[in-house]
């Protein structure tokens, strides 16, 4: 590939910057295998931070969480904790140096940047936790990192739930231009396992453990991607322990699997006996039984199924390892029974309502299912 004049000058700049840290290794530059690290988590306290910590601690790693102290606050008493908000308040960042800093919370390209250039004089390495929400909806299954990202329509823009994917996509850049080859992006696929607030995979080892029939999207050779919040702590702070800079999909499992294949999975690591029952996509659509949200980790096959089917091989080719998901979905399903009551007594955040799945399976049965053996 031919670099650019400005890419040029930006490595060069890069190079230039990372060589003027004290003690840091020159961009790309492998650090001594085993040395203790000083790592910069930008959140540290919700589901992927606390898997990050548990994956660093035991390799001796020195670390410091900023985050405004308002989310579990009571976790990690033995760690230093600097508090103030992203948003304009980083004066307790000032003055500080950190091998690597990994941002686990950035989703506004303003707020990003505050932090990348505070913090690109004294950090070696700026690892961002993006998403493959960057890409178009009709990419091409198979894709690598290279694939075009998405642009926002409005680039003042910072409505997070309209522009999530074209955002990230935007801080992605944002922390490249900071600290031009000092950068490592993640793009995780849907992230799982225990911790999980979101309930987007919790759903189906709860409600296999609830046994009984149960309603499965489309005809199960979907193909769907998934990472264990373990595994994909495990390997960032690989890239951060071997200054592994560039982009990398985290997604899993290493083989591409289908629906039937992961909640099968699910079921033997919950010791399920449930029946799985499959409704094509069609008539779930015709139901209003959303891809997705009512049946989480499942886009149907189709211009949109690119999403569930990206290559993992760069990640892979660094370390980036898998866990059975049976595994997966009997550590998130202890996880979850010993949540409090109010929260497994609440409506899961994805998944359907037993009522509405009755009600889906018995219109499934009365006239769907007639209607497609006729």
């Amino acid at each position: 590939m031919t670099m650019t004049r400005r890419e040029f000058v930006n490595a060069s700049l890069a190079a230039a910057a990372a060589a003027a840290l004290p003690g840091a290794a020159r961009a790309g530059e492998p650090r001594p295998p085993g040395q203790p690290l000083r790592i910069l988590i930008l959140g540290g306290t919700k589901f992927l931070g606390p898997a990050l910590v548990a994956a660093a601690r035991p390799r001796g790693h020195v670390l410091t969480l900023f985050n405004r102290g308002k989310t579990n606050p009571q976790l990690f008493p033995d760690l230093e904790k600097l508090h103030g908000d992203r948003d304009g308040k980083l004066d307790a960042l000032k003055g500080r140096k950190w091998d690597a800093v990994i941002d686990d919370s950035g989703y506004v390209p303003r707020i990003v940047r505050q932090s990348a250039e505070l913090l690109a004089p004294s950090v070696g390495q700026y690892l961002f936790v993006s998403t493959i929400s960057v890409y178009r909806d009709d990419i091409p299954p198979g894709s690598d990192e290279g694939a075009g990202v998405q642009e926002l329509a409005d680039p003042a823009s910072e409505d997070v739930r309209k522009d999530y994917g074209a955002l990230k996509a935007a801080c992605e850049r944002t922390v490249a231009a900071a600290l031009p080859g000092r950068t490592t992006v993640v793009r995780p696929t849907l992230i799982v396992g225990p911790d999980d607030p979101t309930d987007r995979f919790t759903y189906w080892p709860v409600r296999l453990d609830r046994g009984g029939e149960v309603l499965a999207p489309g005809d199960g050779e979907d193909p769907t991607q998934i990472v264990d919040v373990r595994d994909l702590a495990a390997f960032m702070i690989g890239l951060v322990e071997a200054r592994v800079m560039g982009t990398f999909h985290a997604a899993g499992p290493e083989k591409t699997t289908t629906m039937r294949a992961m909640l099968e999975a699910c079921a033997r690591g919950v010791g399920s006996k449930a029946k799985l029952t499959w409704v094509p996509a069609a008539f779930l659509e015709g139901r209003s039984v959303s891809a997705w949200g009512d049946m989480p980790a499942w886009i149907p096959r189709g211009p949109d199924a690119g999403a569930m089917q990206l290559s993992n091989a760069r990640a892979v080719a660094k370390g980036l390892r898998f866990r059975p998901v049976a595994d997966t979905a009997r550590d998130t399903l202890a996880w979850w029974k010993a949540e409090p009551e109010e929260r497994r007594k609440a409506p899961m955040h994805a998944g359907l309502a037993p009522d509405r799945e009755t009600e889906v399976l018995a219109a499934w049965k009365a006239g769907g299912q007639k209607s497609k053996a006729g």
